[in-house]
């Protein structure tokens, strides 16, 4: 992928050090820079590593992403450690920080003193210090000699940047020094949210750092379109509702509780509908947060706003409201809608009544996940993998028939907030770095990602380990391989009862070519509005096809398999009381608890 090094010489003035690359144990990178050294993020819930020396700080300066506590929640203590140490963000993210320490006053002091008069239970923004300093969007700020940082919006939450650092060595002559460029993501998410708009790809479109460091929280997984993602979950809930069941859903303090309860307000299945929808703990504070920085959300929310409150309504149906401890006793006499912590203990909102609840906990594979009472409870993320047409989540797994009946039932839901496999490959390909650094996901999750073909035969690909320093030389002249062709013009004849397709002779130039017209026939399938053409392997012709497996008797031991269960989807088995849960399976796989499809389709029927 480089030159020689007699004619192009490598040049090692980036490493990347990481100190926390899971959501978990949080986001910590270290970015040496020749001999600047550059925090990215600090959401380590143990900053210890950081500590070695207690007289000089870990890095120059910190660089913080976003106000979420996996990538947040340790810049306090380490500013406490290190007062004099600059960290830096944009002006939203300045203002949504201190919601990861609504906690009494006596945990967070060294520059100040809490009121003696405020109770041991208090929570307020009020004691911070404000150590964290706002820079503008889009402006090339330099901090040292050769060192600046530009920021761009990423999509997410609001406020949440990427950082384009850019170091030019200081040369001993006159003669100019190359620049080397690093960009971080943080988390990151191309789509429009209710609230936040996407990253700006376009504007970002060959900007060719020499280093990319992003974030692989869903790995290869392919997700469906956000609407239809948003129409799911919706109407999950109103089935729910006619149930007369109340849904709780917990969620994280700010970011997806106020997408859901945008979601709820405007959504045709609850516009004008006789409802209450409960907003408890930390979440309410969020939103109020977000009234806060209202000047600097979406157009379209802040039109919104000019008429009707954009959280607290009780004119407007369906009614959302502050939950007070008085009324979480009433909870249990009409059904409703309650979003709350998601490290909160659940069960004080369905005790009464268990079997009166939902509880919906959103799909975060990065996550450990919880149970009914809000305790996490470890994933399979060790051993499960996505595939690149993987969908796990585009269907609402069953409630477990393991839940005790003194629980509500569990299900899960997608409403993704950062990108999907296609989506992060997207993003690599119209940047175009010399080297791809992958962290926040699962040591499995980044694995599929850095074996996709498409990159590592394009780009020097990493996948750091927690206390694993990463090398990054940079060559002079990186042959960077042209992008592929997007997409090719064609024909479409049709004659009687024939429709032929006819494409250009340039696509038999990719080597994929092959593999489709392998026995010269093709599947055709489609996919939403577009029309998907898929070759034919020789090994599909050779095994009997799924219709046959449709004739044969429902006895039959081969209809019992997991290409028929109806827990089956993106090459996944979702049955909880699988042994196979969560594991990769081959569709003529096996377990005891088969659970036929077809008799799911017609009792929905």
């Amino acid at each position: 992928m480089t030159a020689s090094a007699e004619s192009d010489p490598i040049v090692s003035e980036l490493e990347c050090l990481a100190y926390g690359t899971e959501a978990d144990e949080g986001i910590c990178l270290l970015l040496k820079l020749g001999t600047y050294r550059v925090l990215l993020d600090c959401g380590l819930t143990d900053f210890s590593a950081l500590l070695t020396d207690a007289t000089m700080p870990p890095a120059d300066l910190v660089l913080c992403s976003h106000a979420h506590a996996d990538h947040a929640r340790g810049l306090l203590p380490l500013h406490q450690a290190f007062p004099q140490l600059p960290i830096y963000a944009s002006e939203v993210t300045t203002q949504l920080l201190p919601l990861n320490w609504l906690e009494p006053h006596s945990v967070v002091a060294t520059d100040f003193e809490a009121d003696d008069d405020v109770g041991d239970d208090a929570r307020s923004l009020t004691p911070l210090p404000f150590f964290c300093h706002a820079l503008p969007w889009r402006t090339p700020i330099e901090f040292f000699d050769g060192l600046s940082v530009e920021l761009y919006p990423a999509g997410h939450l609001p406020g949440a940047t990427a950082f384009l650092l850019t170091y030019t060595p200081l040369s001993d002559d006159d003669r100019p020094s190359r620049s080397y460029t690093v960009f971080y993501t943080g988390d990151f998410f191309l789509s429009n949210g209710r609230l936040v708009e996407g990253m700006p790809l376009e504007e970002l479109r060959g900007t060719a750092p020499d280093v990319l460091i992003l974030e692989g929280s869903y790995g290869t997984a392919r997700h469906p379109h956000r609407r239809q993602q948003e129409n799911q979950l919706a109407e999950r809930i109103d089935r729910a509702i006619a149930d007369k069941q109340s849904i709780l859903l917990p969620t994280s303090t700010i970011g997806l509780g106020q997408e859901l309860l945008m979601l709820l307000r405007s959504h045709h299945h609850f516009t004008g509908r006789d409802l209450d929808i409960w907003v408890d703990g930390s979440v309410a504070e969020g939103c109020d947060a977000y009234l806060e920085i209202m000047p600097h959300l979406p157009t379209a929310v802040q039109n919104f706003a000019r008429h009707q409150s954009l959280f607290w309504d009780e004119r407007v149906r369906p009614r959302v409201r502050h939950l007070t401890p008085d009324q979480r006793f009433n909870l249990d006499q009409r059904p409703s809608i309650v979003l709350t912590d998601e490290a909160t203990d659940l069960s004080q909102y369905y005790a009464a009544k268990p079997d009166a609840w939902l509880v919906l906990q959103a799909e975060q594979p990065h996550y450990k996940r919880r149970d009914g009472s809000g305790e996490r409870r470890e994933e399979h993320k060790d051993t499960a993998e996505f595939s690149s047409n993987a969908n796990p989540q585009s269907e609402l797994p069953h409630p477990s028939p393991l839940t005790p009946p003194s629980s509500p039932s569990v299900e899960t839901y997608l409403l993704a907030q950062h990108c999907d496999g296609p989506g992060t490959t997207q993003l690599i390909h119209n940047l175009r770095p010399q080297h791809v650094v992958f962290v926040h996901g699962s040591p499995a999750y980044l694995a599929d990602l850095a074996g996709l073909e498409e990159l590592h035969n394009r780009y020097h690909v990493h996948t750091p380990v927690i206390g694993g320093l990463v090398e990054l030389p940079i060559g002079e002249t990186f042959l960077r391989v042209a992008a592929p062709e997007a997409s090719y013009e064609g024909e479409l004849t049709e004659l009687n009862t024939l429709v032929t397709i006819t494409l250009p002779e340039a696509i038999m130039a990719d080597p994929r070519w092959q593999q489709l017209a392998d026995t010269g026939l093709v599947e055709a399938r489609w996919q939403g509005n577009e029309l998907v053409l898929r070759g034919l392997p020789q090994r599909e012709l050779l095994r009997p096809s799924d219709r046959l497996l449709d004739w044969m008797d429902a006895n039959s031991p081969l209809r019992n398999c997991c290409g028929n269960c109806r827990h089956y989807r993106g090459q996944r088995c979702w049955n909880q009381r699988s042994p196979l849960f969560e594991f990769k399976v081959t569709p003529d796989g096996f377990c005891p608890v088969f659970e036929p499809a077809q008799a799911s389709e017609e009792g929905n029927r």
